[in-house]
């Protein structure tokens, strides 16, 4: 779900390996997430007869929301209303909650907006304008290698970005790499720090079926969430919002899909594709599923633990299950293969043009080279810098602090690029934002961490000597999350607010530990942009020029976690003599429910049975190409009214990260229909329900 990627691996064979023969030249029909100023509007007229022009983009792009919890939304009222997932603000609902009210289990509902609470260190955030900044970039960067190219790239994009914004507080700019370096976009969004929970349904009602079902379709989840953008105390004036369509959805009609997709390896080389295939892979989801068993156990220990396990444990579940469809598709023979012959084309298509071949070069043979440093530092670089601390917020905070504090002295072009100025107030209201700190899972976090990097860089490795001393994992674990204060947002800010000299004099051992053990971990960053991404990032700046010379502007760019725009329609599927149909309805959800997690119905639902109108369209999937961060994006049709959110695909989209195959990839969404039904029929949400339709 939060990945909208699949993992029912046994059905999918070879399915969808053809497609991907085109990731390296033109889109098929249905096939990519479009910028908005590149949207293939003639192809859409061409294939369904509808005309998309700029008013419509404008007017779809103004009402399209990215939350910094890695999720789509869209803007449905002209008082700030927010439709989403509800897998998007779990996170809100859990913190919000105490072991005296549970939220996730019970779901959340402001009776009125005096009711509606704080996310902490969620941002909305909706795009304004881009702008084209590839030639001050590269020209930045123009002769230099290694580190030095990471070096002087980054510092020209830290200053577009805080010339763009100004120090504007009400905007956050990004230069935004596309193309894997081939452009950059400078992308200016109006921010909302404020976002207000309103309304979020029983997590039995959101995830019904649970694990069993995520990933699969037919489906009956409500994952629908509701959250208000303030500002200065008050709600925010939107005029550009969606209008709410009551109605089901048709049987072939075009719909659009407005959102952010995370991140795509469609443009990846084949010796890239491999690393992951053979490396980063198996070790990444080694040690995702040695982590879910230790959640497990927590969550056993007592209804406590299994309140505050619930979410992460979701979470960490659904990462398994996409990671482990992501090796599986590239251990695939067939896959791999069409990935050797989309790749061979266009190194035809570019020696057969001398003026190409001597601009690009051999990107390919400089990838592939970089693959040998990968291999060498991925382990170090993943234990120390990847994935340090594992899910603990308090080395987070840590880390931030002692590392802001030491980016911040420096001068800007000097900086990690995260420590940029443009980038530093989100990073402010990220760590200062008051949000409860769970100790047991913050040891068992931090535990993981030690054991598993001690386990992976051997006892005998000076930097494990570094991180445990003398001390056993359990014991450091304990000693630190005891020890520290950093869970009182009052301490984090007079240690961000004080500088390097309030950080370098604090007692906190946490920041003593981070301090001590940090330089481990800059020296295996540095090395890894020297010898793996200045290398790559600067031979893929050169393999988009041979992309862009051979196929000119038929190809979209991976996924960046920016704004895109996809465009299919309504349609279910056949695979081996199966047909699955678009829709499922409120009596198939009857009909599942078993009684028992987890397709247990929450009592509300029980109770509105004989209210409900047992015909209403649940959930319907579509032919539209989305991504991990597409959740919460709207589903909208040609009149630009939305149709529901988006929350998840079906099991052949397994290979999503690498290709597409319109004939039987579906991306699942939770209707209008339903939340609209459900809104009046199982909440009595009537006030939500007038705002929503403007009576």
């Amino acid at each position: 779900m939060r990945e909208l990627q699949m993992a029912k691996l046994n059905l999918i064979g070879g399915a969808g390996v053809a497609a991907l023969m085109a990731m390296a030249g033109p889109a098929a029909a249905d096939e990519g997430m479009w910028t908005f100023d590149h949207f293939p509007a003639a192809k859409v007229e061409q294939a369904y007869g509808v005309k998309i022009d700029q008013a419509w983009l404008d007017r779809v792009q103004a009402a399209s929301v990215r939350l910094t919890s890695g999720c789509s939304a869209s803007l449905v009222s002209k008082d700030g209303l927010v439709f989403s997932n509800h897998h998007c603000v779990v996170d809100c609902a859990q913190e919000l909650s105490s072991g005296q009210t549970d939220y996730v289990k019970q779901g959340f509902l402001a009776a009125t907006r005096a009711e509606e609470k704080k996310c902490a260190g969620m941002q909305a955030e909706v795009l304004v304008s881009i702008a084209d900044v590839t030639q001050r970039v590269t020209d930045a960067a123009a002769g230099k290698s290694g580190q030095d190219f990471v070096k002087a790239r980054d510092a020209a994009i830290g200053a577009i970005e805080a010339e763009g914004c100004a120090k504007d507080p009400k905007f956050r700019c990004q230069v935004v790499t596309l193309y894997r370096g081939g452009q950059y976009k400078l992308y200016k969004y109006r921010k909302y720090a404020d976002v207000r929970l309103v309304f979020a349904p029983e997590f039995a009602t959101a995830f019904f079926g649970g694990d069993p079902d995520n990933f699969n379709f037919p489906r009956y989840n409500l994952d629908i969430s509701f959250v208000r953008l303030y500002e200065d105390g008050k709600p925010v004036a939107t005029p550009q919002h969606l209008t709410w369509q009551t109605r089901a959805p048709k049987e072939g009609e075009p719909v659009f899909v407005s959102g952010n997709p995370g991140g795509t390896d469609r443009q990846l080389t084949v010796a890239q594709l491999e690393t992951q295939r053979d490396l980063a892979l198996p070790i990444s989801q080694l040690q995702r599923s040695e982590l879910r068993g230790r959640l497990i156990r927590f969550s056993e220990e007592g209804a406590e633990q299994k309140r505050t396990a619930t979410d992460p444990l979701f979470g960490l579940e659904n990462s398994f299950k996409v990671f482990f469809g992501r090796q599986f598709a590239l251990n695939d023979a067939k896959f791999m293969d069409a990935k050797r012959a989309a790749e061979a084309e266009l190194k035809a298509k570019v020696a057969a043009d001398p003026k190409v071949a001597a601009d690009v070069g051999d990107p390919w043979g400089e990838i592939g080279k970089a693959q040998t440093a990968y291999g060498d530092l991925y382990v170090r670089y993943r234990m120390l810098e990847q994935t340090a601390g594992s899910l603990s917020d308090l080395y987070g905070y840590a880390r931030e602090i002692v590392r802001g504090a030491q980016e911040r002295a420096k001068p800007a072009g000097e900086r990690l690029p995260e420590y940029a100025d443009a980038r530093l107030p989100l990073m402010a209201k990220q760590l200062l934002d008051e949000k409860p700190v769970d100790t047991p899972l913050e040891q068992l976090y931090l535990e993981f961490w030690l054991s598993k990097t001690r386990e992976y860089l051997t006892a005998d490795d000076p930097a494990t000597k570094l991180l445990l001393g003398k001390e056993s994992p359990e014991q450091l674990s304990a000693r630190l999350v005891s020890g520290t204060k950093l869970a009182d947002p009052t301490v984090r800010k007079a240690l961000w607010d004080g500088g390097l000299a309030a950080v370098q004099a604090s007692p906190d051992p946490l920041i003593q530990y981070v301090l001590k053990t940090d330089a481990a971990a800059r020296e295996v960053r540095q090395r890894w942009d020297t010898e793996v991404s200045g290398p790559t990032d600067r031979a893929a700046q050169r393999l988009a020029r041979a992309r862009f010379a051979a196929y000119g502007d038929a190809v979209y760019p991976d996924a960046t976690f920016t704004l895109r725009l996809s465009y299919g329609k309504v349609a279910g599927w056949t695979y081996r003599g199966v047909t699955v149909p678009a829709f499922t309805t409120f009596s198939g959800l009857y009909e599942r429910a078993t009684g028992s997690e987890p397709f247990e119905l929450a009592p509300r639902w029980i109770a509105a049975k004989d209210k409900l109108n047992p015909n209403t369209v649940f959930d319907f999937v579509t032919t539209n190409d989305i991504i991990g961060g597409n959740s919460g994006s709207p589903v909208v049709n040609a009149k630009g009214e939305v149709l529901g959110a988006a929350f998840d695909g079906n099991i052949h989209s397994l290979g999503g990260d690498y290709g597409y195959d319109g004939s039987i990839n579906r991306t699942v969404v939770v209707s209008t229909a339903a939340a609209t039904e459900a809104l009046d029929k199982v909440y009595g949400e009537t006030a939500l329900l007038k705002e929503l339709t403007a009576k």
